[in-house]
C-alpha cells in the first residue's frame, strides 16, 4: 500500500492497493470532501450577497458530520469527521469572478466520484480531478494552508486587477478532521485536460541543479520531465507567432512580479505539449465536447481557465476566445524546432512556498556545496529573474527564428538583398512621383536611364550620351537638394528617404549593396 505519513512523506506500497494519506484511505478522503463541500456550498447560498470585507478573509466555519447523520447532515459510511471551510464568502467571490455558479461547482465536485491522479513531485500530496475535468483538488500541508490564508487579501486585490493570469485560481480551502488528523485541501483550476493526450509534460523552474526526471518517474506511462530534460528534448525551444509570444511573455512577467511582491519562490511552470494532428483533434474535440454537454447543463466553462484565455488581453474579442477554446480546448498553438504543430497547456503551480527561515537555510547550505545560482531555492527577486530569463531565451521563442536555417540564410542572403533593394527603389520612385513630381522633372529618373541603355542595345548605331563629371554630380545634388522641399509630414514618415543629410549617403549605400539594380547607372556615368 502506498501511504503518506503525517509530515507528508510517501511510503512505498503495492501498486494495486489503495493509497493512504496520514493513515486515512484516499476513498474516505474523497467521500469526506464531497460531503463537506456539498453541505457548505449549499448552506452558503442562503447568505445574501455583499461586498467582501477584511474580516471575511479570516472566518472559519465548521460542521460535524457523524456517520449516522444528523438534522443538518446526511448519513454516510465513512468515519465521523469535522469539515472546516476557510473564508467562505471570499472564496465565493473568487468563484463568481470566474463565472462559476454554485450549482455548477457542486455538480462538478459532488455528482460523480473524484478521479485520483499520480503525483510526480516530492511533496507527497494527493491529487484528485473532477469527472468533468474542471477542478483539481490537492492536499496541502499546514504551513501551505496557513500561508494561503495570509495571502488571500493580496490575492483578492490581484484578481480584481487582472483576472487573466497563469497563476493558480483558488476556488476553496477546506480541512477534514478525523481521528485527531487534519487533512487540508485546496480546490484549483485544472491546467492539463485529460481529454487531450499530452505527449510531453514538463515541470520547469529555470534551475539546473538536480532538475532531471528520476528513473522511476521516466518509467511511468505519462512522466513529468524537468528542466534538463526539456533542454535535451527541445533544445531549440518552442516557437510562437509574434503576437502570441508577446502576450505570453507579458503575462509571465506580470505574474512573476506579483509572486515576487509576496516573497514567493520555488514555483514552477507546468507545461503540457500535445503534438497536433487535425484528424485526431477533430475526433477528440467532438468526443470531449459531447461528454461535457452531457454531464453539465449548458456546457458552461470556467472563465479564464484555459491557457489561451489566460494570456489574452482585453483587445481580443470574446467570440475569438470561444472559437479557439472550442477548436483547441484552450491550448496555445505553437511549433517545435522540427516544424511540428503543437498545442500547449500551461500554468504556474506550487506558489505556496515563501522564502521563510527554513528556505533561507536550505539555500545557504546548497550554495556552499553547489553553485548557488543553479539551485532551485533562492531569494524571490533572483528566482523571478532567472525564471523569466529561462522562459524567454530557452523555452519560448518567436517564430521568425524558424524561417530559414543559417546555411540557407548564407546561400540566399544576396538574392534576398537584391529583392529587397528592388522593392525599396520601386517604393521610392512611386512616392516621389505621387508627392513631388517636380523632383523627377528636375533630374533624370532611374527608369529613363535604363530605357536609354536598353535602347542602345537594340540600336548599336546610337551611342548613349555620357554626362560629364560635373553633370553627374549635379544630378546627385539635384536629388539631394530637392528633398529639402518635401513637407514636414512626409519627412516624419520617411526620414531616411528624404533627409537632406542622408541624400548622398543613400545613393552611395545603394551603389554598394545593390550592384545589379545600379548597373544601368554605372553604365550611364562611366
Amino acid at each position: 500500500m502506498s501511504s503518506v505519513t503525517e509530515n507528508g512523506d510517501v511510503t512505498a506500497g503495492k501498486p494495486n492497493e489503495e493509497k493512504t494519506y496520514k493513515k486515512t484511505a484516499s476513498s474516505a478522503i474523497k467521500g469526506a470532501i464531497q460531503l463537506g463541500i456539498g453541505y457548505t456550498v449549499g448552506n452558503l447560498t442562503s447568505k445574501p450577497d455583499r461586498d467582501v470585507l477584511m474580516q471575511d478573509f479570516y472566518v472559519v466555519e465548521s460542521v460535524f458530520l457523524p456517520s449516522e447523520g444528523s438534522n443538518l447532515t446526511p448519513a454516510h459510511h465513512y468515519p465521523d469527521f469535522r469539515f472546516k471551510t476557510y473564508a467562505p464568502l471570499a472564496f465565493r467571490y473568487f468563484r463568481e469572478l470566474f463565472g462559476i455558479k454554485p450549482d455548477d461547482y457542486l455538480y462538478s465536485i459532488c455528482s460523480e466520484p473524484l478521479i485520483e491522479l499520480s503525483n510526480p513531485g516530492a511533496s507527497g500530496s494527493l491529487f484528485f480531478v473532477t469527472s468533468d475535468d474542471e477542478f483539481i483538488i490537492k492536499t496541502v500541508q499546514h504551513k501551505e494552508a496557513e500561508f494561503l490564508q495570509k495571502l488571500l487579501p493580496g490575492y483578492y486585490m490581484n484578481l480584481n486587477q487582472n483576472p487573466r493570469t497563469l497563476l493558480p485560481k483558488f476556488y476553496g480551502l477546506y480541512c477534514v478532521q478525523s481521528g485527531g488528523i487534519n487533512i487540508r485541501i485546496v480546490v484549483m483550476n485544472n491546467v492539463l485536460p485529460r481529454a487531450l493526450k499530452m505527449h510531453f509534460t514538463y515541470d520547469l523552474k529555470g534551475s539546473t541543479y538536480k532538475r532531471r526526471a528520476s528513473r522511476k518517474e521516466r518509467e511511468k506511462s505519462n512522466p513529468t520531465f524537468k528542466d534538463l530534460d526539456f533542454l535535451q528534448d527541445m533544445h531549440e525551444g518552442l516557437y510562437f507567432d509574434s503576437e502570441t509570444h508577446s502576450a505570453l511573455m507579458k503575462t509571465l512577467q506580470r505574474d512573476c512580479r506579483v509572486l515576487e511582491s509576496f516573497k514567493i519562490m520555488d514555483y514552477s511552470l507546468l507545461l503540457g505539449i500535445h503534438i497536433f494532428n487535425s484528424h485526431m483533434k477533430e475526433k477528440e474535440g467532438e468526443t470531449s465536447q459531447n461528454a461535457t454537454d452531457a454531464k453539465r447543463p449548458g456546457g458552461q466553462k470556467v472563465l479564464y481557465s484555459t491557457a489561451m484565455e489566460s494570456i489574452q488581453g482585453p483587445g481580443k474579442s470574446g467570440d475569438s476566445v470561444v472559437t479557439e477554446a472550442t477548436n483547441t480546448m484552450g491550448g496555445i498553438p505553437a511549433k517545435s524546432h522540427k516544424g511540428e504543430k503543437l498545442l500547449l497547456f500551461m500554468g504556474i503551480i506550487d506558489i505556496l512556498q515563501s522564502y521563510r527561515l527554513m528556505k533561507k537555510l536550505e539555500h545557504s547550505w546548497k550554495a556552499l556545496v553547489y553553485d548557488g545560482d543553479t539551485v532551485s531555492v533562492h531569494r524571490p527577486s533572483f528566482y523571478a529573474d532567472r525564471f523569466l530569463k529561462f522562459m524567454s531565451t530557452r523555452v519560448f521563442k518567436k517564430v521568425q527564428a524558424l524561417r530559414s536555417s543559417p546555411s540557407k540564410k548564407r546561400c540566399n542572403s544576396i538574392t534576398a538583398l537584391k529583392a529587397t533593394s528592388q522593392e525599396i527603389v520601386y517604393a521610392v520612385s512611386q512616392d516621389w512621383k505621387d508627392e513631388k513630381h517636380g523632383i523627377i522633372t528636375e533630374g533624370q529618373s532611374y527608369s529613363s536611364l535604363d530605357e536609354e541603355v536598353l535602347a542602345s542595345r537594340h540600336r548599336p548605331d546610337l551611342v548613349p550620351s555620357t554626362p560629364s563629371l560635373f553633370e553627374a554630380a549635379s544630378l546627385a545634388t539635384t536629388i539631394s537638394s530637392s528633398s529639402l522641399n518635401v513637407d514636414e509630414r512626409y519627412q516624419r514618415d520617411q526620414p531616411m528617404l528624404y533627409s537632406s543629410r542622408r541624400g548622398n549617403s543613400y545613393i552611395l549605400y545603394l551603389a554598394e549593396v545593390i550592384p545589379d539594380v545600379f548597373f544601368s547607372l554605372k553604365v550611364k556615368f562611366s
